[in-house]
């Protein structure tokens, strides 16, 4: 059994309603990310993404399962999971560069002040705010303050970087010119993400590998899409490769016919297999109900 950076075994997570009987949001929810990877998960609003990402992060508890990180179970915040809310969660009284260096002190107390205001500025020009540092959160655009909220989390180099939604507030125009730092970003770092998106064209975007989720309650992962399109990749050009609708179709059928039909079935995970060079086999919709497609 090959095993990941981050496993998830079992995670289910239950509130109790007023009839005295628990109300399951998602259950047996299991999956790894490998170390280095982009995985994105999609489903309906109510399937219990955002909680998984909670609890990956340390802010809240699973009522059963465990989540490991390099074979240690997650138990409470840490500096080495980051997190990017869709609200930018800025400090309001500090100024731009002060955002990223009081986390950037924090991440690494001993360093001197010369290079806490390096390191900072280098993930302040990779999202291309330089000359900004100096005003405030109000003083920027929603764009802007999200940049900075990226560029903060990226600056600590966590091991594992969670994103909600981090776009999902933003109009067309600055979701995809944000998107492009994101990736140049991650090209430089690779860093380890788990991302929570509404976005089919986002998550084929910047993603490895997706995960789907069924409509809640009793919410399940019930697919794992493996993105076979080469990187680099840009919003431009992605659209022309060969397998980009083919992925895209087999994501959107997943959503607006699939997912309600599978909600609340034991199925297991299903993976798209691999060729014996290790690379994915793309999603083909005309066989995409077939179990040569989609293994399990």
């Amino acid at each position: 059994m090959t095993k990941h950076f981050v496993e998830v075994q079992g995670l289910a997570k239950r509130y109790p309603n007023k009839k005295g009987q628990d109300l399951t949001v998602f259950e047996e929810a299991n999956f790894g990310i490998n170390k280095g990877e982009f995985v994105c998960i999609i489903g309906h609003s109510g399937c219990g993404k955002s909680t998984i990402l909670n609890i990956l992060a340390g802010l809240d508890d699973a009522s059963d399962g465990v989540v490991l990180m390099n074979d240690k179970e997650i138990s409470g915040p840490s500096l080495e999971r980051g997190v990017v809310f869709q609200n930018y969660s800025l400090l309001p009284w500090r100024s731009t560069l002060k955002n990223i260096t009081f986390a950037v002190q924090a991440r690494w107390p001993k360093w001197t002040r010369e290079q806490v205001l390096e390191h900072s500025m280098k993930y302040l020009d990779l999202v291309g705010l330089k000359g900004v540092e100096s005003r405030k959160p109000s003083q920027l655009s929603g764009g802007m303050r999200q940049r900075v909220s990226i560029a903060r989390a990226f600056a600590t180099q966590p091991e594992l970087l969670l994103m909600d939604e981090p776009f999902g507030a933003l109009d067309a125009l600055t979701r995809g010119m944000i998107q492009e730092e994101l990736i140049k970003m991650w090209e430089e770092t690779r860093q380890t993400v788990f991302m929570i998106t509404h976005d089919v064209d986002e998550a084929i975007l910047l993603s490895d590998r997706i995960l789907l989720m069924t409509n809640g309650p009793q919410a399940r992962i019930a697919e794992s899409i493996a993105v076979s399109i080469p990187r680099p990749r840009n919003r431009t050009e992605i659209i022309h490769h060969p397998a980009y609708y083919k992925i895209r179709n087999h994501l959107v059928d997943f959503l607006v016919n699939r997912s309600k039909e599978l909600s609340g079935s034991s199925e297991s995970v299903q993976d798209v297999p691999l060729t014996s060079n290790g690379h994915p086999i793309e999603v083909d919709p005309a066989t995409e109900g077939s179990d040569d497609n989609l293994a399990a």
